[in-house]
């Protein structure tokens, strides 16, 4: 049994994911901040419910196909396929257009990147408390750390 069997490990893991996905989508847009009729992108906002939904319907997909393949390809569909669909990034405008038609605007992407660090953060923060009850349940009952 692994970690990534474990629900609340699944889904700091698919939140991390997440996260890590919109920090590289927010950095594409800063780096395309003087490209002319570029508009910026994001992700749709994170939900540990469609998360679920999402690798649920893959896992139901999967077995309902018993063998036979799910698409063109000869592959059956799998919960990594369904998560990287849900992380698709999307057109998100910023607030104001240049007139070149560039729409990023700078301070939105930086409170985005500022916002998903936090995020991020915090996942990283709850993991950690989490391996820690792990190991202090683990533990020989007497022994201290």
């Amino acid at each position: 049994m692994g970690l990534d069997d474990i629900p609340l490990f699944a889904m700091l893991k698919s939140k991390m994911t997440y996260v890590n996905a919109r920090q590289q989508v927010i950095a594409q847009n800063v780096a395309n901040a003087d490209t002319p009729g570029y508009t910026p992108q994001d992700l749709k906002p994170f939900s540990f419910t469609a998360m679920t939904a999402a690798a649920a319907s893959a896992a139901a997909s999967a077995g309902d196909q018993s063998g036979q393949t799910g698409d063109q390809s000869g592959q059956t569909p799998t919960v990594d396929a369904a998560k990287a669909a849900a992380l698709k990034p999307v057109d998100a405008p910023d607030t104001e257009a240049r007139i070149d038609g560039n729409q990023v605007v700078l301070e939105d992407q930086m409170n985005k990147l500022i916002q998903a660090r936090i995020d991020y953060e915090t996942a990283v923060d709850l993991y950690q408390q989490s391996m820690s009850m792990i190991t202090t349940a683990a533990r020989a009952p007497g022994k201290s750390a």
